[in-house]
């Protein structure tokens, strides 16, 4: 019965909101008949809206991420291929040998990304074991930051090297005079 009863309601609230207008615009200024419509158009359109509202909900997977497992649907399938970091990473240090050196990178800030030769390898700080060569390291931060240098590593050579990263543009302009 109650359902019948909003039902009506919602019915009625156009038809009266109208006749109130009529009334006021034959006894009332054309500013409070614009008040009054923008009343009556708020409370018809939330009163509507309240009684369509249906609550958000979230579906549930099973096994999935919520929870805590590795999803087990066919349809969500676990990704198995490495970051790009990682696979860079391996192949650069799996050229490595016996003669291999250790390279220490780090950066100021931290985190930055780190590319050797042109592939991305990681963030900072991180250790490295390569092959003794020539290698060309540059490093990008998370604001926009960059820094280069390159390094020439001998067998067996442990070297550390720190990376200031300068802004790709500058904070402050100034005009000469």
């Amino acid at each position: 019965m109650l359902i019948s009863q909003i039902r009506a309601w919602k019915k009625l609230v156009v038809p009266v909101s109208v006749a109130i207008l009529v009334l006021l615009g034959v006894f009332a200024s054309p500013a409070s008949c614009q008040a009054v419509a923008e009343a009556a158009g708020a409370t018809s359109v939330s009163s509507a809206v309240a009684g369509s509202a249906k609550g958000a909900t979230m579906p549930k997977f099973p096994g999935g991420a919520a929870a805590g497992g590795a999803a087990t649907s066919p349809h969500l399938p676990v990704s198995t291929i490495p970051a790009p970091e990682e696979t860079n990473r391996k192949a650069l240090e799996g050229r490595a040998g016996k003669d291999a050196g250790k390279l220490l990178l780090r950066a100021t800030p931290v985190q930055a990304q780190i590319w050797i030769d042109g592939k991305i390898v990681g963030k900072t700080p991180l250790l490295l074991v390569v092959s003794p060569g020539k290698y060309q390291i540059e490093m990008r931060g998370s604001r926009g930051q960059t820094g280069k240098s390159s390094v020439d590593l001998l067998p067996h050579e442990t070297r550390e090297m720190t990376v200031k990263l300068a802004p790709l543009y500058p904070g402050r302009v100034t005009v000469p005079r």
